[in-house]
């Protein structure tokens, strides 16, 4: 009799263990797939809100610049800030609004000679921001380059030889004309140098335009 009650209670244990161990397998997996719906609840939440649009190679990125840049205090790969001058519109849809941040690179920057190579700039854009992202785009660059010195030098010089050529011819005869001339010369050089240093300025506001030498994919609000 002992045994027989003794088998009964052993079954029963085995009963309650195993119908625990199903609540608990159930319980788990209950939680698994509600946390597997919480996780595709939240990535549908940051991406379902959101179109993916494509700027194609070509598209115009119109900015003002935020600050003035010169060619004589430039350095090639350093950084400035624009804005977005005109909104970019792809099939209605607004995907880079008016006022977006935009940050160009000055691809090269060479300042002014005297006498010789006026000075040089080259920019490029090298990022825009839309709706909070940053995205890395590619451009053609926009070049200015300063007057040349040429027509100013030929003037300022010849100017100077001439008139040292006069006043020497008055002091001196022919003589104190060839001295004048030579002295009226270098005066002129002088002149030319002192007057000569024609930089690239691009005051804030100056307006740039950069077509994208490459596609690039944006993500648009809905």
């Amino acid at each position: 009799m002992w045994k027989r009650n003794r088998t009964f209670t052993l079954t029963g244990v085995l009963a309650a263990a195993l119908v625990i161990a199903g609540c608990g397998a159930t319980t788990e997996a209950d939680t698994s797939a509600t946390g597997t719906q919480n996780k595709k609840g939240l990535m549908a939440s940051i991406f379902g809100s959101s179109t993916p649009v494509t700027l194609p190679e070509g598209t115009v990125v119109a900015v003002t610049l935020d600050q003035a840049i010169s060619s004589e205090d430039s350095r090639s790969g350093q950084t400035f800030d624009a804005t977005v001058s005109d909104a970019i519109v792809v099939d209605g849809k607004n995907v880079v609004p008016k006022g977006s941040r935009a940050i160009g690179r000055i691809v090269e920057a060479e300042s002014s000679g005297r006498l010789h190579n006026p000075g040089r700039l080259v920019l490029n854009l090298a990022s825009i921001e839309v709706g909070g992202t940053r995205y890395d785009i590619d451009t053609s660059s926009a070049s200015r380059q300063g007057k040349s010195h040429a027509k100013n030098n030929v003037i300022f010089i010849g100017g100077g030889t001439a008139a040292g050529a006069i006043i020497g011819g008055i002091i001196g005869g022919g003589k104190g004309a060839a001295i004048g001339a030579a002295a009226g010369a270098g005066g002129g050089t002088a002149t030319a140098a002192a007057t000569g240093n024609n930089e690239v300025r691009l005051p804030a506001e100056t307006h740039l335009r950069f077509p994208l030498s490459q596609d690039v994919t944006v993500q648009v609000k809905n």
